[in-house]
């Protein structure tokens, strides 16, 4: 695989153990509660709110939670003050890390951040260390046994993406963020199945990690996951399958 999309494809395959450690309805509704905040709760006039609603809805987050969430962020309910700060780190073989916080403590989202780093053999950057590596991409995901490449690269490039590749037993259709979800309702209206969809930082190059680095790097990502303040992790590294089957 390419590594482009890598840990958002692991971290789509855990899904259901991350729901089942009660993290993933937290991060979602922060997330909701904050695009409301920012954008307003009407999701027509409010992409990044409209694709916090789908992301929730996929894992079947009840109305009246997304409800409340966004009722929390207009106001209409009383609830945490969530502040957005990015941070950027160094992990393990050199490792480009991009991290997106939702945080009401920033003091101890920091101290969270520097444990984890200390414990997983990296360390936290300074500002523009290491974003200037990642661009924000629109990302369609298919399973290589699940849709034909000339079609996907078909409706994909009527609707205006960048860029279709495969990417070990995957294609990844790549759009700008502003073209995501036309390029994204061509699929659904084509009723051609993808295993992910996301607006999403890429990195613009990747480094390749094996063996034991790659052990350490797969339990740094995952503890940062782990960590309710942090909403989003970005890295440039690029694991080949096998090694992950062998060590997740």
């Amino acid at each position: 695989m390419s590594g482009h999309s890598k840990w958002a494809s692991i971290k789509h395959k855990k899904g259901a153990i991350d729901a089942k450690r009660g993290k993933i309805f937290t991060k979602l509704i922060k997330e909701l509660t904050v695009a409301a905040r920012i954008g307003g709760g009407d999701p027509n006039g409010n992409a990044r709110l409209r694709s916090a609603i789908a992301s929730a809805k996929a894992e079947n987050m009840p109305k009246d939670n997304i409800d409340r969430a966004i009722k929390k962020g207009t106001g209409e309910l009383e609830g945490v003050n969530y502040e957005e700060v990015s941070y950027e780190a160094y992990g393990p073989g050199g490792v480009a890390v991009l991290i997106n916080c939702l945080t009401d403590n920033k003091n101890r989202t920091v101290a969270d951040l520097k444990h984890i780093f200390d414990r997983h053999g990296g360390n936290l950057g300074e500002p523009g260390s290491v974003s200037w590596i990642f661009a924000k991409k629109g990302l369609i995901v298919f399973d290589q046994d699940k849709a034909e490449e000339d079609k996907i690269m078909e409706i994909a490039l009527d609707a205006g993406a960048e860029d279709v590749r495969q990417s070990g037993s995957q294609f990844e259709v790549v759009t700008d963020p502003s073209d995501f979800e036309k390029v994204k309702k061509a699929f659904d209206d084509a009723k051609l199945p993808y295993s992910l969809s996301e607006n999403t930082m890429l990195p613009q190059n990747t480094i390749r990690i094996e063996g034991k680095k790659a052990e350490q790097v797969l339990n740094l990502m995952e503890a940062l996951e782990d960590n309710d303040d942090i909403n989003n992790v970005y890295a440039n590294f690029d694991i080949p399958d096998e090694v992950i089957e062998a060590v997740s």
